[in-house]
């Protein structure tokens, strides 16, 4: 017998934007092999997190997905949904929300600012750096700072078996940004908060935090934003322009439904300037990463292939954002 750590987390109930919490549970067991049915329910205090009142704080822990920990030996990060004492979905469960269809891909583009006494890496005390240009996929000092964190966040996502594709230094100094790929909407949305989750671990060793603020630093400088690739079967095997066609009609006309789920204080960001549409229009483009939904190229060559929704700010809840990409498409 051995003994296997298991770091359960989820989200809480705090508002606009939930935290991601954790606490670890050992389990003795021979083996384990990724199992989700050998891991128990558990309970945590409901009262601590926005997610209960004292006198009746118990919430519990089901375990959805499970991943190697590639910081912890004989440890594993188990993503929970969290539940009522009577084993129904708490309200803030947004994941059990999702009609889940394994024919949708996501591809989430996550941007993100690492920042120490408020302010990005590379920023002066006072004033400012030089104006945005050297810093997008940038190498050097002065250009690219936190390169160290990033990497070792890298290696540990693709040492747990995330699907990253790819990491970038971004437009504004000290940000950065990750892209994962998940097939199936909870899924992606698991392995979205995962990837962040363990970036938070690593940023806790060298004194740095992650902000996820859509516009960290006012006036000319880029926001942050989780533009989210989108397809499903129909998008990336049968397709035509009838197809796409209607779906930027569906999206048209749900655009104010999916802005308030696509985080908070975004209407900073979405201003019309840095690469982004206004909040209050709606725009499509091949190539145009000014539009509210952006075509690739390769996907206007033959209309085969996937979307980009360059809407949804850095602090979005993927789960509420794959919910309601899927059901615009799959509206009539």
């Amino acid at each position: 017998m051995a003994k296997f750590k298991f770091e359960y987390i989820w989200l809480d109930g705090y508002k606009p934007e939930p935290n991601l919490r954790s606490k670890t549970k050992v389990l003795e067991m021979d083996f384990f092999h990724g199992d989700l049915k050998s891991l128990p329910v558990w309970s945590y205090d409901g009262s601590s997190t926005m997610q209960a009142e004292g006198d009746n704080s118990d919430c519990l822990l089901q375990p959805v997905r499970v991943i190697p920990d590639p910081g912890r030996k004989n440890g594993f990060l188990v993503m929970c949904e969290v539940l009522n004492p009577d084993g129904t979905p708490h309200v803030t469960n947004e994941r059990a929300k999702i009609q889940d269809d394994p024919e949708f891909w996501f591809g989430f583009e996550q941007e993100y600012v690492l920042t120490i006494n408020g302010l990005p890496l590379g920023f002066p005390e006072q004033g400012y750096p030089r104006p945005q240009g050297p810093y997008y996929c940038s190498v050097g000092h002065g250009n690219c700072e936190g390169r160290d964190i990033v990497e070792e966040h890298f290696d540990m996502c693709l040492d747990a078996g995330l699907e990253l594709t790819g990491i970038n230094a971004e437009v504004l100094l000290g940000q950065w940004e990750f892209q994962v790929l998940g097939k199936g909407a909870k899924r992606a949305g698991d392995d979205l908060h995962l990837c962040r989750y363990l970036l938070h671990r690593v940023t806790e060793k060298y004194g740095v935090e992650v902000e996820f603020h859509p516009k960290p630093i006012k006036g000319d400088w880029n926001g942050s934003g989780m533009h989210t690739n989108f397809s499903n079967k129909e998008m990336r095997e049968t397709g035509g322009k009838a197809l796409f066609d209607s779906i930027f009609a569906k999206m048209e006309k749900m655009h104010m439904e999916h802005i308030v789920l696509y985080g908070s204080e975004n209407d900073q960001r979405l201003t019309g300037l840095h690469e982004t549409q206004s909040i209050d229009q709606f725009s499509v483009g091949v190539s145009d990463r000014g539009a509210s939904i952006r075509i690739p190229v390769t996907t206007a060559a033959n209309w085969v292939g996937y979307l980009e929704d360059r809407r949804p700010a850095s602090n979005a809840d993927p789960y509420k954002v794959v919910r309601r990409i899927i059901e615009t498409i799959k509206m009539d």
